[in-house]
Formats: structure tokens, sequence, C-alpha cells
């Protein structure tokens, strides 16, 4: 079992910055795979960013590609998404997630994501 929770979030003006962190608990946090995923009102919820189990490999949706970075700290049981040059288009309530496997590469799919935080709320002024 894995508990998630979001912080970080916030109100920043377009080109801004922020830094989100997701807090783990569970034994399993540092064997599985972790996403964030974004959904702005009205639509649905889409993968943004994702690191294997290990940290050793990143994988990004192609609107954050070279503007966000994900990384994780498996000793701290944390998970991070650096969000730089933030566009309004980038407003949305934040989710992190782990994965149902194990010792495995990320994936953009959320039906291979069994745990969820609660959400962090970014809002991107223009």
């Amino acid at each position: 079992q894995v508990h998630l929770v979001e912080s970080g979030g916030g109100l920043v003006q377009a080109g801004g910055s922020l830094r989100l962190s997701c807090a783990a608990s569970g034994r399993t946090f540092s064997n599985r795979p972790m996403a964030w995923f974004r959904q702005a009102p009205g639509k649905e919820r889409v993968f943004v960013a994702g690191v294997s189990w290990s940290g050793g490999s990143t994988y990004y949706a192609d609107s954050v590609k070279g503007r966000f970075t994900i990384s994780r700290d498996n000793n701290k049981n944390t998970l991070y998404l650096q969000m730089n040059s933030l566009k309004p288009e980038d407003t949305a309530v934040y989710y992190c997630a782990a994965a149902r496997y194990q010792f495995r590469a990320a994936t953009s799919r959320p039906d291979d994501y069994d745990y969820w935080g609660q959400g962090t709320q970014v809002t991107v002024s223009s």
C-alpha cells in the first residue's frame, strides 16, 4: 500500500516557476515507477512526466518537455516536479501517482497507476 500527499501548488505568473512535492508512505515506494498527471477543468486527466523506480530514466509529455523536470529521492520517499517557464495552459490540478507494478520504467497510462494523491492546484496567470 502507498499513500501519497502532494504539496507546492499555488498561483504564479506566466514565466515563473513552482516545485511540487509528493510525500509517500509505504515500504514499496522505492520499488515503483512514479508519475505526475494533471487535470484542467472540464478536461480528462493527462500524463505530465514519469520516472522509473530507480530514478534512472524519465519520460515527459511533449507539452512540458524542456520546461519540467521530474525527480525522486527514495531515501526521503519523495517525488518532485520542478516546473519552469510556466504558461497559462499549465493551469490544472496536479496529481502524483504510483504504479501498481514494481521495478520497471514509468508509462503514460493512468490505468497503470493504482495509487493517487489528492491533488494540488497550480494556477498560472497571464
